[in-house]
């Protein structure tokens, strides 16, 4: 209950104050250095690969929190941080500031916009919008927005137009606790109380919601 109230406060007190970004980097010299980011999220951020997020739109502030717990999970042999594999190899070599410039350029570049399954919409739409009190499920809208469009400043990530694939994988992550660099724990507390069937849903929603 303590974290749900923590995310409501946010959620409005955050909707109506400004979500300018408050990470300073240079959006031409992230441009520059996201060369050899594009095999995986393509030139613009834009994955076409199922299984990779789509970076074009975040919020900076994610991005660039995203990126240092790459590295804080390498050097602490993954007791912190984000553990990935492929990840591990490409924050190895980046600066602070390059992890700032590159953030500010996938942030600036916009969504593409994928589909959901229209005999699921209903139901999954049910499930973000009012969550399950029986199970003592928030609403998705409380961090994430009416459309997907997160929070920056509150580090809660934008979910609007993200590959199906990729969205199931974190869930299904988060309620392993493979996935725990979410804030306050919220994450994992919420994905321990999903089904595979819900967490299908709401990857699906979430892919067409804008």
């Amino acid at each position: 209950m303590k974290k749900t109230s923590i995310a409501l406060a946010m959620f409005f007190g955050l909707t109506a104050a400004s979500q300018a970004s408050s990470i300073s980097g240079d959006a031409d010299a992230g441009k520059a250095k996201s060369v050899t980011c594009a095999a995986c999220h393509s030139v613009d951020g834009n994955s076409v690969i199922p299984a990779n997020p789509k970076l074009a739109g975040q919020s900076a502030e994610y991005l660039y929190k995203q990126l240092k717990d790459f590295k804080l999970a390498v050097s602490t042999g993954g007791e912190e941080g984000r553990s990935n594999a492929i990840m591990a190899g490409m924050v190895a070599p980046l600066s602070d500031q390059d992890m700032k410039d590159l953030s500010v350029y996938f942030a600036a570049q916009e969504t593409s916009v994928g589909s959901t399954p229209e005999d699921m919409i209903a139901k999954a739409q049910q499930l973000y919008r009012a969550g399950d009190a029986k199970r003592g499920l928030t609403a998705c809208t409380a961090c994430h927005g009416p459309t997907g469009n997160g929070m920056g400043l509150a580090g809660f990530p934008k979910l609007s137009g993200q590959n199906q694939a990729y969205i199931e994988a974190q869930l299904k992550a988060f309620r392993s606790g493979q996935r725990k660099n979410d804030l306050n724990g919220m994450m994992q507390d919420i994905a321990a109380k999903l089904s595979d069937q819900d967490i299908k849903l709401l990857s699906n929603y979430v892919a067409g919601l804008h």
